[in-house]
């Protein structure tokens, strides 16, 4: 059964596009919601989307939940709060009697609020793994072994010695266990010394190999650089049968498919710091929808394995250091544990500031590459 069936183009990109972005910011703003609840905090708004309000309902203990108009984004606020992104309103905290500051976040000990704060990020990556899993244990992958059937000439394979019929054991210490795992992690190692082990005719061979970047286009059209050896495998019937993981070795998988978005996000990072790399990877929204749209028209299990990868994302950079991101709200958090006192309103507001002006240039740079790439300038 193909969920997004009866949509096609914009449509079929909107639709997933909206779907994947609503389960990714849901659960990391549940996550900031009930580590506040298990913290006795009063909650006053929880939205998914920005601006005037579409509809909603207040449940039980007087929070506002609420799906608003533009569908980028989320926010708990919290009694007490200022705005959505979690600046006390001093003037409001100042009226508050001894009583009423008991549920009131800026009041609570500096472990509950880090704890709040960090709950969001966490949430994505627990609920990334939860994806993950399932798809190995319902979908199962791809189990092929990591054999090198031919070599290309002059390749990066050949110059470090690779021969047909050599089976890949491990790389850099790591054990290989199938085609996949080789391709992923050597795909994310442009430029970087590899050790691989291999088994050639039953003597075991240590060769040193360096992916070369090269730009491939996939069966959408969009243009990926990644690194390559030279290297092929026979894809037949026989080779690409879907094996399906038990629970636990689930979990394990997904655990590490979560490492792995991680480390290969960082990698890229690098590169571009560098100078190794172009930072034209960087997306934004136009990309996100883009990328929607092609995998639901592969399958709703691929738009499901989008989730993942981007609550991935979404976790990791809200975990950066920049004032407005939980990562910052974290540095103050930091700094007020080692001084002992949270640090002046002054240099808080002055942070949010820089932090907003950095989020919004990202913002416009993602766009400008969406663009860019969209063939619109």
């Amino acid at each position: 059964m193909e969920l997004f069936s009866h949509f096609s183009g914009y449509g079929l990109a909107a639709v997933s596009f909206l779907f994947v972005l609503t389960i990714v910011v849901f659960f990391h703003e549940l996550g900031h919601f009930q580590v506040a609840r298990w913290c006795n905090v009063d909650i006053d708004v929880f939205s998914i989307g920005f601006g005037p309000e579409i509809f909603g309902w207040n449940d039980r203990r007087g929070t506002r939940w609420k799906v608003s108009w533009i569908p980028l984004g989320g926010y708990v606020k919290f009694a007490g709060d200022d705005s959505a992104a979690s600046t006390p309103d001093h003037s409001q905290l100042e009226a508050l009697s001894e009583e009423q500051r008991r549920s009131i976040f800026y009041f609570k000990p500096l472990w509950q609020r880090a704890a709040v704060v960090a709950a969001g990020p966490i949430a994505n990556f627990i609920l990334a793994v939860v994806i993950f899993a399932l798809i190995f244990s319902v979908v199962g992958r791809v189990d092929t072994s990591a054999r090198v059937d031919s070599v290309s000439p002059d390749s990066a394979a050949a110059e470090a010695g690779f021969q047909p019929g050599d089976l890949v054991l491990e790389i850099d210490g790591g054990a290989i266990s199938n085609f996949a795992d080789m391709q992923r992690i050597v795909s994310a190692s442009a430029d970087k010394r590899l050790e691989v082990l291999v088994d050639r005719g039953g003597a075991r061979v240590t060769l040193q190999v360096t992916p070369r970047l090269k730009e491939i286009t996939d069966r959408f059209g969009n243009k990926h650089r990644i690194g390559l050896l030279g290297i092929s495998r026979k894809m037949g019937k026989e080779e690409t049968k879907l094996k399906k993981a038990g629970p636990v070795e689930a979990v394990w998988l997904g655990g590490r498919e979560v490492y792995f978005v991680i480390s290969s996000t960082f990698s890229y990072l690098g590169r571009v710091i560098t100078g190794r790399e172009k930072a034209d990877q960087l997306g934004g929204p136009l990309r996100i929808a883009q990328i929607s749209g092609q995998m639901a028209s592969i399958s709703f299990a691929a738009v499901v394995n989008l989730a993942a990868v981007l609550s991935v994302s979404i976790g990791l950079i809200n975990l950066f250091p920049i004032p407005m991101l939980d990562g910052g709200h974290l540095l103050f958090y930091a700094f007020e544990a080692v001084r002992g006192k949270p640090l002046s309103e002054q240099i808080q507001e002055y942070g949010y500031r820089l932090g907003l002006a950095l989020v919004l240039l990202l913002m416009i740079f993602a766009t400008w590459n969406d663009l860019v790439n969209f063939n619109m300038f």
